[in-house]
């Protein structure tokens, strides 16, 4: 196997930064364009465009394994299979993460590549993942996150048919993690992160959806919350003076989205949503129970925590309203947080980042930076080097039941990840 110079040399270790690549991008962009001339290298950036249709007919295959968050079992055992096909040694961990490594390498510094498992909206049958006009594929999951699951299973088949590097002190490890979705909290990728020797990362790379043109580098804070309202209940008429605990809850959410219009409009950019409420078991019946979930999100903690005070005293405000107005049964409620993503983000010099611009460079790619929620956020709140790229292809209708993908392009994603994926890496 052709030996190729590694493209910049390891940094020394740090505490916020292990294994931190020198800040060199001229030299970088340099590099890349011997990294994707060298035959070994041309040959797995080759294998993409080659094997299209077992890439496309893999990710059909994964997009109707049902895999909605919390039951991600399925797909991983079935993701664990493949692995092990392709001739990776693969586990699933406690937390439910798929772990593949190559043969031989262990204890070794590594750059770990993560798609996550779980969907919004989960596939009833297979009729539900379909093949459309132009090779379109519609369906929930399709695009989020089957695109990314379809890319680390690519990664994984290239790599072993065509071994782009002879990197016998460092390589790839392929995380297809659980608990990313909803109110999963980046589940996975926590445990990943506490189980895992970091001291040995050099970088994450969260494959993300589709696309070969962003890199999310600022991770987008949130902060979940359920409301519970509760009460004796009751008949509709002869109980009609009880306290309402949907009243109540609808009331609070006037009061709160009312107030919080005007956080929103401030910069940074903040945004809520009441995404679930439910309560009551009949149209004659005083529910004694209402529940309402909301989701809080801002480029700044501090207009969340801002948006978390008016929550709170539009609740109190709502349940003292109601139970003036009630000469029954009195209602009470709680706030519970059901979630939280921490926030995080790199210099705009981050060494990662320079290996993906000279990546993009050398591909004609006009990337963008952005901000966003996903799987990098624990990384990055971390202080490690992590970024949320696409994995090529287009893809639309996300979180819903007309969810799309097309192929079409897929092969620049996944050469642009390798590429960097090589960067990072190096070889001596």
């Amino acid at each position: 196997m052709a030996q190729v110079r590694r493209p910049l040399p390891i940094g020394a270790q740090n505490a916020s930064r292990p294994y931190a690549l020198e800040s060199n991008l001229p030299l970088l962009a340099q590099s890349v364009a011997g990294l994707a001339a060298s035959p070994d290298v041309r040959a797995c950036l080759e294998w993409f465009r080659r094997e299209r249709t077992w890439i496309n007919e893999r990710h059909l295959e994964v997009c109707r394994i049902p895999a909605p968050t919390f039951f991600e079992e399925k797909r991983a055992e079935w993701m664990a299979e493949k692995f092990r096909a392709l001739s990776w040694e693969a586990r699933i961990d406690k937390g439910g993460n798929v772990i593949a490594t190559l043969p031989g390498y262990k204890d070794v510094p590594y750059v770990a590549v993560t798609a996550h498992l779980d969907t919004v909206l989960a596939p009833r049958n297979d009729a539900d993942i379909r093949l459309g006009d132009e090779g379109r594929y519609f369906g929930p999951g399709v695009a989020d996150n089957g695109a990314g699951l379809a890319g680390l299973l690519a990664l994984a088949a290239a790599w072993r048919a065509c071994p782009p590097l002879n990197t016998p002190e460092c390589a790839p490890v392929l995380v297809a993690n659980v608990g990313e979705e909803g109110e999963g909290n980046l589940s996975g990728m926590r445990y990943f992160c506490r189980s895992a020797d970091l001291s040995r990362v050099k970088a994450f790379l969260v494959l993300d959806g589709p696309g070969a043109e962003h890199i999310t580098s600022r991770a987008l804070a949130s902060r979940r919350f359920e409301v519970v309202v509760s009460g004796p209940g009751g008949h509709s008429w002869r109980d009609g003076d009880t306290g309402n605990p949907v009243h109540a809850l609808s009331r609070a959410v006037t009061l709160f989205t009312d107030d919080a219009v005007n956080v929103a409009a401030d910069l940074p950019r903040t945004t809520f949503n009441f995404g679930i409420i439910d309560g009551g078991s009949s149209i004659n019946s005083i529910p004694s129970e209402a529940r309402g979930k909301i989701d809080l999100r801002s480029e700044n903690a501090a207009q969340i925590d801002r948006l978390v005070d008016q929550l709170k005293a539009a609740v109190d405000e709502a349940v003292e309203i109601e139970n003036v107005r009630s000469r029954g049964g009195r209602i009470s409620a709680r706030l519970r947080e059901i979630g939280s993503r921490p926030a995080g983000d790199l210099a705009s010099d981050a060494p990662i980042l320079e290996a993906f611009r000279a990546v993009d460079a050398h591909m004609g790619i006009r990337s963008r930076m952005d901000c966003s929620s996903t799987d990098a956020n624990v990384p990055l709140s971390l202080g490690l080097q992590a970024v949320s790229v696409g994995a090529g292809g287009h893809g639309g209708g996300a979180h819903t039941m007309a969810e799309w993908y097309s192929p079409e392009g897929r092969d620049t994603g996944l050469r642009r990840l390798l590429l960097a994926l090589c960067v990072l890496l190096g070889t001596d």
